[in-house]
């Protein structure tokens, strides 16, 4: 064939050197196996697993989630629990609106269900994973009840009562009741540990912060905190499931949540400790907190959570928050502020970032807070429903979240909301 004038040899190269001047070409996932999450934009399967990516690909597990209502970002969650138990993955929910059951159901398992008076109680005071962490919990609780950081005499009021208390309790676990009792009628060897001049005078500094945990003994919130923990509950199945639904409503369930994650960090530091005493690996675990909001907008709570995010790797916990958009954080405190400087370094802890469609106001956040640039953050705003902008570390992919048929039973969270479930 005879050759034209301007026609010129055609010209050679690599794909990772064409695709930066051929559109259609990128890179398919991650470049590691994991659990499978969907399609991303070039229709190719998309798998994601934090333990598998770190650290060569990841830095750490913790995920933050951002999406509004009917945005889907619940049914990424629980296909993801799902999918995961598969890899022998286990998964903590604190469940606020009491929509795990079918999951739970799924997995052959029963919800813990915590209710005021009811019959499930859990100790947060359990001392399994040492000492550290009751203590961390008494000053997290008295400070989002107190609304106010805890002057010097309540905190150090706080740890000889407790010191007391195990030293009493003997062989039994101590709980919050003997710690009530403790603060509002002070042993001498408490008052001497504190320099204080008299009983009188330590009872009177720390009188609001015993009020305060009272109120988890005899007040609204009593019979889930204030005992031993109950027998027979399943710790070991692949999804443990906490129903506060009956609380959702409570302004306290910041603080009954923060209770919940003491009781299971004290469970995860003793199976840790136990695993490194018999030489094996400990088990991988998911822990997803809903309606993240609720938490971050407590002081004492907020700073438990950041507890939870900064021991991530130690335990081998991959942390879920979800809420609906960035602002749900920035509301957790005034500019400046400590509870806004924790929200802003749960954001920076959160190595993974799934932001589903977000509201046009929410673009400069996310260009400043997350670091997305001008077409990701316009991006965000035209998402279709299941469809998600993934943040991997430092690298983006738009992912469609795929639903098996199998698994519609256990996402679907609208039937009150039709007339006939057989429809929808």
């Amino acid at each position: 064939m005879r050759r034209r004038a301007a026609e010129r040899p055609g010209h050679g190269g690599t794909t990772a050197h064409f695709q930066s001047v051929y559109p259609f070409l990128g890179q398919g996932g991650l470049g590691a196996p994991g659990t499978y999450i969907g399609r991303d934009a070039y229709g190719g399967a998309w798998m994601y697993d934090p333990w598998v990516l770190y650290p060569a690909h990841l830095p750490g597990p913790n995920m933050l989630m951002l999406g509004g209502l009917s945005s889907r970002k619940s049914s990424l969650v629980k296909t993801y629990i799902y999918r995961q138990a598969v890899f022998g993955r286990q998964a903590w929910v604190l469940d606020v609106k009491g929509e795990y059951w079918p999951l739970a159901r799924a997995l052959g398992v029963q919800p813990i269900t915590l209710a005021p008076g009811g019959g499930v109680r859990l100790n947060p005071l359990s001392p399994r994973g040492g000492r550290e962490g009751p203590l961390s919990l008494l000053r997290s609780v008295a400070q989002a009840a107190l609304r106010r950081e805890l002057s010097p005499e309540e905190d150090a009021g706080l740890r000889v009562a407790l010191e007391i208390v195990d030293e009493e309790s003997g062989a039994a676990e101590p709980t919050l009741p003997m710690m009530v009792d403790a603060l509002l009628h002070p042993r001498e060897a408490m008052v001497q540990g504190v320099s204080a001049t008299s009983r009188e005078d330590f009872a009177e500094a720390n009188r609001s912060s015993a009020l305060a945990l009272q109120r988890l003994c005899a007040g609204d919130l009593r019979g889930m905190f204030d005992g031993p923990t109950s027998e027979g509950l399943d710790l070991d199945a692949p999804l443990v499931v906490l129903d506060l639904s009956a609380v959702r409503d409570s302004a306290a369930l910041g603080i009954l949540m923060t209770c919940c994650s003491a009781w299971q960090q004290s469970i995860l530091l003793e199976r840790k400790q136990a695993a490194e005493q018999e030489g094996r690996e400990s088990p991988k675990l998911i822990s997803v907190v809903e309606e993240g909001w609720r938490v971050t907008s407590h002081i004492g709570v907020a700073e438990w959570l950041q507890a939870s995010f900064k021991l991530c790797r130690a335990l081998g916990v991959q942390n879920i928050v979800v809420v609906h958009r960035l602002t749900d954080l920035g509301a957790a405190g005034d500019a400046g502020s400590r509870e806004a400087r924790i929200a802003e370094g749960l954001i920076g802890d959160a190595d993974t970032k799934v932001i589903y469609r977000q509201p046009h106001d929410q673009q400069e956040l996310l260009r400043s807070r997350l670091g997305l640039s001008r077409t990701e953050a316009e991006l965000t705003t035209t998402l279709r429903l299941g469809e998600a902008l993934w943040m991997v570390g430092r690298r983006s992919f738009l992912v469609q979240h795929r639903v098996s048929q199998v698994e519609r039973e256990v996402v679907y969270t609208d039937w009150r909301m039709v007339e006939r479930r057989e429809a929808a």
